[in-house]
């Protein structure tokens, strides 16, 4: 396992379109295995591999809070079936680092994906982890947070990103 540098807004890479995963071998595991490294490092929520500069279907999430154990979810050419409801969430993002904003998403979605194994699933996804999907899946497409958010936050946004990479 290896921890991957995550692209930071406004890098062009973070706006390309994941192409599917043909077969789930030993490339896509160590894949996985080195996006959750570099979520849990981070720290964050979940990461999608655009996130790392690898244009695949494929992101991690883990909701769990500090004092829970782990619990990893692995989506492998994950497809949203259907969602519901409506809900706002204050959501950060580690290709905007420092930054939150409500979102506006789906209250539940449902989800079907391959496992870290290749075998498929489906998943009922309410509350934080509907959020995260949702959020996960955008990257996949090559929509950002910033997508979301009204014109005027998009260059408050912006500009935020831009005086946190300065000062680091």
């Amino acid at each position: 396992m290896a921890l991957r540098e995550i692209l930071i807004y406004p890098d062009p890479r973070l706006r390309e379109v994941a192409r599917p995963v043909d077969q789930v071998d030993d490339e896509i595991r160590n894949l996985v295995d080195d996006m959750a490294e570099t979520m849990y490092a981070a720290p964050g929520v979940g990461l999608a591999a655009t996130q790392i500069g690898v244009a695949k279907r494929v992101f991690v999430i883990d909701i769990a809070s500090e004092d829970e154990p782990s619990n990893l979810l692995v989506f492998i050419n994950p497809e949203i079936l259907e969602t519901e409801g409506t809900q706002t969430h204050r959501e950060g993002c580690l290709s905007f680092p420092g930054v939150s904003e409500d979102i506006k998403r789906a209250e539940r979605a449902r989800v079907r994906a391959l496992d870290r194994n290749g075998r498929p699933f489906e998943l009922e996804a309410t509350g934080l982890l509907a959020v995260a999907v949702q959020h996960e899946n955008d990257h996949l497409d090559g929509e950002l947070m910033i997508d979301r958010v009204s014109p005027l936050r998009r260059r408050m946004m912006g500009r935020k990103v831009a005086r946190n990479r300065a000062s680091a």
